[in-house]
C-alpha cells in the first residue's frame, strides 16, 4: 500500500509518496483506486463537491470541476484553475517574518575580492556579443582558446565564457526591451565572477559597441575591451584578434586570488524547473530554510519567476517590508496578467506537461511550491529584470518563469551562485555563476546522478528534517562559493543558458 502525506489538517487532499496501483486504498477510506496513480499526485481525503475549493497547504489551488469522491485521484480531469482572491493583507505577517531570521554566528567563504567591493565565487574571462551577428565569432574564439591549452598556465582563471544571444538588432533603440538588453550585457560584463570582459559587435547593429564603451569609465583599459567584426577585418580576423586580446588579459586576471570573505557578500539566485508534486514538500521548503540562513548571514536570496508565484504572491505581500515594496510586486503581477491576455494566453498556461505528469495540476499549486524557496523572512525589495541587486535579505526580481531567461536576469543582477530545484529532472547550468541542482526525490537522484548535486528526497524516504536539509544546502552553497565544482560545471553546462528576455517588436 502506498503512503500519503497530509500536509495541513484542513487540506482536503493528501499527496502520494509512492506509486499506488489499481485497487490500492492509500488513505484507508474503503475506496480502492480504479487506475494506478503516480507518486506526487493527490488523493481526495473527503468528498469534494463540484465548484468547491481544493486545498493544499491550507491554500486554494483550484476548484473541483465535478464531484470528487473521497479516495479519488485529484488532478486535471476534475480540478481546474480559477482566479484567486487578491484581497491582500500587506505586511500582516511582517513581525512574524522578522522573528523568522535565525540567529547565526557569522561565517566566511574563500572568494575573489573585486575593486568595486563585491566578491566573486569564480574568476572568468568573458566574451560578450552585443548582437547575434557576433555570436559565432565569440563561440569559435572561446572554443579555440580552450583547445589551444592557453588557459593551462593560469591556475587562478576558471575559464572563458562566451555569452551569445539572438538579439541586439532589429529592435527599437530605446524602451524597455533595449534597456533590458543593456542591463543584461553590462551586468554580465561587470559581474563579480568575471575578471575581464571583451565585448564583440558586428559594427552596424542597434546595440552599438559605443554604448558599452560609454559604461567603461576609468576601468576600460584593464577590465573592459571592445572590437567589431567590420573594423577588425571579418570573421577569421576577429577570432584571431579576440584570441590575441585574451592572451594579453590572462596574466592580469590570474593575479586574483581567493581570500576569506563574509557570507554577507553572497547573492544567491533561487530557481526551480521541471517541478513535480514533491517540489513543494522537499527541495523547495528546504531551499527556503537555506535562504533564511543566507539572510541571517547578511546575504541576499533572490526569488524570481513572476508567473510562478501567481496565486501565492499574497504570502510574500503579507511579509513585505514596506507598502511601497508590496505595491511594486502587485504592479508586476498586474502587468503579467495583461501581458498573458494580450498574447492570447492565461496565467494558467503554466504548469507544463511535465509538471502535470509529476502531479502539479494548476499554476496556483505550482506557485505555492515556488514561493517556498523564499523561506520565511521579510521581503526587503522588488527589482525589475536584470536590475542590480543591492539590498540584503530576501528580494524578488520580475522575470519570466522560463528558467534560462529567469536565471539570466538574476545573474545579470549580481547573483554569484544559482540553486536550482527539480523534480522531473533538469540539465540546467549557468556561467559565470555556477548552479547547484537539488532533486526532489530519491528516484531522480538515482536516475540523474551526474546532474544532481544534492538529494532532498530523503525528507520523505528517510525522515530527514527540512531544517537539517536546509543546513546541508547552505553548507553546499558555502563550499561552492569557495570553489567546489558543481555537477553542471563538471559537465560544461552554461554556455547556451544565457538567454536575455526579449520584449518588444522584432523589426
Amino acid at each position: 500500500m502506498s503512503a500519503a502525506l497530509i500536509l495541513q489538517e484542513n487540506d482536503n487532499i493528501a499527496v502520494l509518496t509512492a506509486r499506488a496501483a489499481a485497487g490500492d486504498d492509500p488513505l484507508g477510506l474503503g475506496a480502492p483506486l480504479e487506475k494506478p496513480v503516480a507518486a506526487g499526485h493527490k488523493i481526495a481525503r473527503v468528498a469534494i463537491a463540484a465548484g468547491s475549493p481544493v486545498l493544499k497547504f491550507g491554500q486554494f489551488i483550484g476548484t473541483a470541476s465535478q464531484n470528487i469522491a473521497a479516495g479519488e485521484h485529484v488532478h486535471a480531469q476534475n480540478c481546474s484553475f480559477a482566479n484567486p482572491e487578491q484581497d491582500y493583507a500587506i505586511g500582516a505577517d511582517l513581525s512574524l517574518a522578522e522573528g523568522a531570521v535565525p540567529k547565526a554566528d557569522l561565517l566566511s567563504f574563500m572568494g575573489y575580492q573585486r575593486q568595486d567591493g563585491r566578491v566573486g565565487t569564480r574568476n572568468y574571462v568573458a566574451l560578450v556579443a552585443t548582437v547575434n551577428c557576433s555570436a559565432t565569432v565569440i563561440r569559435r574564439a572561446a572554443a579555440e582558446i580552450e583547445a589551444s591549452g592557453m588557459l593551462d598556465a593560469y591556475p587562478n582563471v576558471d575559464g572563458i565564457t562566451a555569452h551569445a544571444h539572438g538579439t541586439g538588432c532589429g529592435m527599437a533603440a530605446s524602451g524597455r526591451g533595449f534597456d533590458i538588453l543593456d542591463r543584461v550585457l553590462w551586468g554580465y560584463a561587470t559581474h563579480p565572477n568575471v575578471g575581464a570582459t571583451v565585448f564583440v559587435g558586428l559594427g552596424c547593429e542597434v546595440m552599438q559597441i559605443a554604448r558599452m564603451q560609454s559604461h567603461f569609465g576609468d576601468a576600460g583599459t584593464e577590465r573592459f575591451h571592445a572590437l567589431t567584426i567590420q573594423d577588425t577585418g571579418g570573421t577569421r580576423a576577429t577570432v584571431d584578434a579576440i584570441k590575441a586580446r585574451v592572451a594579453e588579459i590572462l596574466p592580469l586576471v590570474n593575479k586574483a586570488t581567493r581570500s576569506p570573505q563574509p557570507m554577507s557578500a553572497l547573492r544567491v539566485a533561487l530557481q526551480c524547473g521541471g517541478s513535480d508534486g514533491f517540489s513543494s514538500i522537499t527541495a523547495n521548503p528546504a531551499l527556503g530554510v537555506a535562504s533564511d540562513l543566507i539572510v541571517a548571514q547578511g546575504g541576499t536570496a533572490i526569488l524570481s519567476e513572476t508567473p510562478e508565484i501567481y496565486g501565492a504572491e499574497q504570502l510574500l505581500l503579507r511579509r513585505a517590508g514596506t507598502p511601497g515594496i508590496a505595491q511594486k510586486l502587485i504592479e508586476q503581477i498586474r502587468w503579467w496578467e495583461g501581458y498573458a491576455a494580450q498574447n492570447g494566453g492565461s496565467m494558467d498556461n503554466n504548469p507544463s506537461p511535465g509538471n502535470k505528469q509529476g502531479g502539479i495540476t494548476t499554476i496556483l499549486e505550482k506557485s505555492l511550491g515556488a514561493a517556498a524557496k523564499g523561506g520565511a523572512t521579510p521581503l526587503r525589495a522588488v527589482y525589475d529584470y536584470a536590475e542590480q541587486v543591492t539590498v540584503p535579505g530576501l528580494v524578488f526580481m520580475d522575470t519570466p518563469g522560463y528558467d534560462p531567461v529567469s536565471a539570466t536576469g538574476q545573474i545579470a543582477g549580481g547573483a554569484q551562485i544559482v540553486v536550482f530545484t527539480t523534480g522531473r529532472g533538469s540539465a540546467f547550468g549557468s556561467k559565470p555563476a555556477p548552479t547547484i541542482k537539488l532533486s526532489t526525490s530519491d528516484r531522480l537522484f538515482q536516475q540523474m546522478p551526474d546532474d544532481m548535486d544534492l538529494n532532498a528526497g530523503d525528507i520523505v524516504s528517510s525522515g530527514v528534517s527540512i531544517a537539517d536539509k536546509g543546513r546541508e544546502i547552505f553548507d553546499a552553497i558555502r563550499e561552492t562559493a569557495s570553489g567546489r565544482v558543481t555537477k553542471s560545471e563538471a559537465l560544461g553546462l552554461g554556455d547556451n543558458e544565457f538567454v536575455p528576455w526579449q520584449i518588444g517588436a522584432v523589426m
